[in-house]
This record gives C-alpha cells, structure tokens and sequence, in this order.
C-alpha cells in the first residue's frame, strides 16, 4: 500500500489517504467491533497547503458514545472541527497533530461543552491517542460520570447516615469512608479501628454478642448483622448497625471483609417512641373500653331503655331516649314507664339541667326518689315536693334544678292523672287533631322552698296518642318556646298515622348535626288506635 505524502507531512506515512486505505478503514473497523470502550478511527483532512485542517471519523467500535449521545456507526462520517466547534483551540487537537507528526501516543484530559436542545452540557474526558497507519486511534472515558457517581455515593451515605469499610486480612489493611469516622466521631488521623476493636466500644450488655459474631465473621466467613450501642463521650448512646461479607481463599479461609457501618439512633429513638405511643394507645383503649363497659351497665341500672315497646294497664308505650353526650349514653334527662301495684301505670319524664356526670347523678337521685315514693303510694302532688325539698337540702346537689312531669293512669276509667314541675305540657293527638293539655304547672325542681303541685286529670280513649317529652325536642336557638310547641303539635298531626310515630317525630324535628340538649319522649296510645 502506497501513500502520498503532503507538503511537509513526515516519512511516516502521515500525508492524505491513498488508494487502498479503504481496506485499512475495513480491517481497522473489524478490530473496532471486538472493542468494548469509545474507541474510533480519525483520518487526517489537508488543505490546499497540505496542513491538517480536519479528521472525519471512519471507523468506531459498537459502544462508542460521544458528548452529543451519538453511538457507534452514527458516528461514521462526522468531521470533527464541524461535529464538535472550538475543538481546534484545544489541547486535544495539538495532541491529535503531534502524534500524526511524532508517531508518540498523547494521554490527556478534554473538557468540553456542548449545547443540546439550547441547554449546555459540559463533560470531561480522558483520551489516549495513537497513530495507526496513516490515521489516528483515539480512545476516551468518561471522568465526570464516575465523579458523579462518586458524589451521589457520597450523599446517600451521609443521608443514611452509613458508610463503608474494607479490610484485607492478608495484608493487614483497614479502609474506612469519611462517614464512618463522623459515626464514630473519630479523628482521621487515628486511622480506623479494627473489627476486633468494635466490643470494646459497645455497652456492657452487648460486648459478648458482638464479640461472637465478628469471632465468627473472621473464622468461618459467616455473615455478621448485628446492630449494638456505643457510647460516645459526651454524646450518650448511639445505637450502630454492622453489616459484613468475606472473600474467601481456595481453602474457604478469610481473606477479605467488606462491610458498612449505619447509625440508626435517629431510627431506634423513633421506634421507641412509636412503641411507647403505642402502649399508651393500648392502654387508653383499654381505658376506654372499659369506660364504655361501665356506662352501658351505667345506663342499663339507672335508665334501661327498651329496644320494644312497653304494654302497661293497657297502654301501648314507646321510648325516645337520644343523650347528647357521646360514649356514656347518660343524660340530665330521663324517664320511668313502670306498672304499680295496684294495676295502675306510672309515667314521669324529666330533665335536669345541665351535662355530664353531675346532671347523670342527679337525674339517678331524682328518678329512684319519684319511683320509689310513688309505689309506696305518695300522692304526686307531695312526691314533687319533696323532690324540691330533696334538691334544696342537698349540699352535693346545692344549686341543681330539674324540671319534671308525673302522671298515673287507672285503666279502671281511663283516667290519666298528672302533676308538673315546670316541664312542657303534655301533647294529645285525638281524631288526627293535636293540642296541649292544660294543667295548674308548678315551679321547677330546687328553686324555691315554697313550691306548690296540684294535679290536672284527662281521660284517654281509644285511638289517643299522649306526648311526654323534654324540651331539647321542641327548644332551639333564637325561637321561643311557643315557636317550638307549635312545630311540635304540626309534626305530631302530620306522622300520626306512621309507623313508629315516636322516631318519625324525632327525625323530623330533630338534625342530629344541630342537636343542642339531651332528647327524652314517651308515646302513650290506648287501644283502638
């Protein structure tokens, strides 16, 4: 194969291409194709002077990549003063001319900037440069994206708090990454310590399972994953994770450890809180739980309510009961719906005022009081009385007042009587039409030493529905009384002939969300309805 030499192009074999370089472009990319790496053949381009005025790229390997991301046979053809501008001032292109020139490899370092989709891209590169017949092999590796990778090691072992060790046992040599001197606040100048060492540093209680498992670890090559405390000085206890892994000679004998440190302190203190929440949610769920049991007995001794309802001196009777306070089912108000010894039926429904636990006992005090006067046989006027008196000369109860309606029915002659303590009035609903009985209503409950009850008397018949409830069924904000009742009477007439005619009332009236007071009803019907 001949050459023909350009003006001042050395012996060498460095002058324009001459017939046959084809087939040395041929043979070179077949050489090329069993290459792994950036590898590609340039062919020197001469001027008119028979200077070097561009190399066209001829031949490159299959995983050649270039700043631009073209790869392998993208890559044939390309110029490389048109494909990569500025190259000419470079150091690279002084080294590509002296190694044409001098036949002597040039290794450097390239950085270079180029600008895709108008956003630059800088990268840097080490090259090596030989020449092979009349051209240039050239060779390159990315540095930054190792430098990188380097740096993002970096930070995702300072983000978990972990670094690496490696130690040749063979050799006796230890190397540490810079976080695992910050774990350890060690001084680099130290050196780092062996795996021996690490029992030394640890708390008392874990120095012996420490001490098996890197036995272990240096023996046999069983793994080790052991988390142990440390205890730094001045800086308490920092619970520490070691993960380690041998290499192992033909024989099966340790020659090489590698391994990570981890501090996971951070960690172990928010376990241990989140178990002690935990335990302190167990507990009060179990607090709670037991609260609920208690109230449900609670409610089922002072005011059981009936899931059915009530069939008393030939009455028909259902109850409404919707406390306002959750979770204890127990309110101020109340009701007693009890057959007396004498065949009769008692029905008393009252409020106390006021929430809670307190309004609850007195609700109890007055509830037990009434019942048991009136199955005695007290006349209602005098029960009512000596309730007032019993709220009056309660000091635990000083200040409480409670409203209060009582009415006893004789089936002998469908009389209903009753007494009042400034409760609402009672509501019958007789041929669709309704309207509040009237009655002589006393003064509440434990305001005033000198109250008086008389009693008011209506006969039932058959087909009457009778009202007894508590004013958080008719009350609500910014109304009168009178407003309420009056929606009361409406509702009563319009549901009158529904089933369940107790709790259609309630639903109507009543918004669970805009519920302000507890809710207690009784529905009274006779027979024939």
């Amino acid at each position: 194969m001949t050459d023909h030499e350009g003006p001042g192009a050395p012996e060498t074999g460095a002058g324009p291409a001459a017939d046959g370089d084809g087939l040395v472009e041929t043979v070179v990319q077949e050489v090329l194709a069993g290459l792994s790496g950036s590898v590609v053949f340039l062919r020197p381009q001469y001027g008119a002077e028979g200077e070097v005025a561009d190399f066209r790229l001829v031949a490159a390997s299959p995983e050649a990549v270039d700043i631009g991301g073209r790869r392998g046979r993208a890559l044939l053809g390309l110029s490389v003063q048109r494909t990569y501008p500025g190259i000419d001032a470079t150091d690279l292109w002084r080294g590509y001319l002296g190694v044409l020139e001098t036949g002597a490899a040039y290794e450097g370092q390239l950085e270079y900037e180029e600008s895709t989709a108008g956003v630059p891209h800088r990268s840097r590169y080490g090259v090596r440069v030989v020449r092979c017949r009349n051209g240039l092999i050239v060779s390159w590796s990315r540095l930054d994206a190792g430098e990188r990778e380097q740096r993002r090691l970096a930070l995702m072992q300072r983000s978990g708090r972990m670094g690496w060790v490696d130690r040749d046992l063979v050799r006796g040599e230890i190397t540490w990454s810079d976080e695992v001197y910050a774990i350890f606040e060690r001084d680099r100048s130290q050196g780092p310590m062996t795996l021996e060492e690490l029992a030394t540093h640890a708390e008392p209680e874990d120095r012996a399972a420490v001490q098996d498992a890197v036995g272990r670890l240096l023996r046999t090559g069983d793994p080790m994953d052991r988390t142990f405390r440390v205890r730094l000085p001045g800086h308490g206890v920092r619970h520490v994770r070691v993960v380690a892994d041998t290499e192992t000679d033909v024989q099966g004998r340790p020659v090489q450890v590698h391994g990570f440190f981890q501090d996971l302190t951070a960690a172990e203190h928010a376990a241990q809180q989140l178990r002690e929440q935990q335990q302190e949610a167990l507990a009060q769920q179990s607090l709670l739980t037991a609260e609920r049991d208690l109230a449900a007995r609670l409610r089922h001794t002072l005011l059981p309510v009936p899931r059915r309802q009530l069939d008393l001196a030939g009455l028909t009777v259902e109850v409404a009961y919707r406390p306002l306070q959750e979770g204890l089912d127990l309110g101020g108000d109340w009701y007693s719906a009890i057959e007396l010894p004498d065949g009769s039926a008692l029905f008393v429904v009252g409020d106390v005022a006021g929430h809670g636990l307190d309004a609850v006992a007195t609700m109890a005090l007055l509830r037990f009081t009434a019942k048991g006067m009136a199955l005695t046989g007290t006349p209602l006027p005098t029960v009512l009385g000596n309730l007032n008196t019993l709220l009056l000369h309660t000091p635990e109860r000083s200040g409480t007042t409670a409203t209060m309606i009582m009415a006893v029915y004789r089936p002998a002659d469908s009389r209903l009587t009753w007494v009042c303590a400034g409760h609402p009035p009672p509501l019958l609903v007789r041929d669709g039409r309704a309207r509040f009985l009237p009655s002589t209503s006393g003064i509440l409950l434990g305001a005033d030493e000198g109250a008086h009850y008389e009693v008011s008397t209506v006969d039932l018949l058959p087909g009457d529905h009778l009202l007894l409830y508590t004013d958080g069924l008719v009350e609500r904000p910014g109304e009168s009384i009178d407003e309420g009742l009056a929606r009361l009477a409406a509702t009563a007439a319009a549901h009158v002939g529904t089933p369940r005619f107790l709790d259609s009332i309630v639903r109507a009236l009543v918004a669970p969300q805009a519920r302000r007071d507890d809710i207690c009803a009784l529905h009274i019907s006779s027979a024939g309805q």
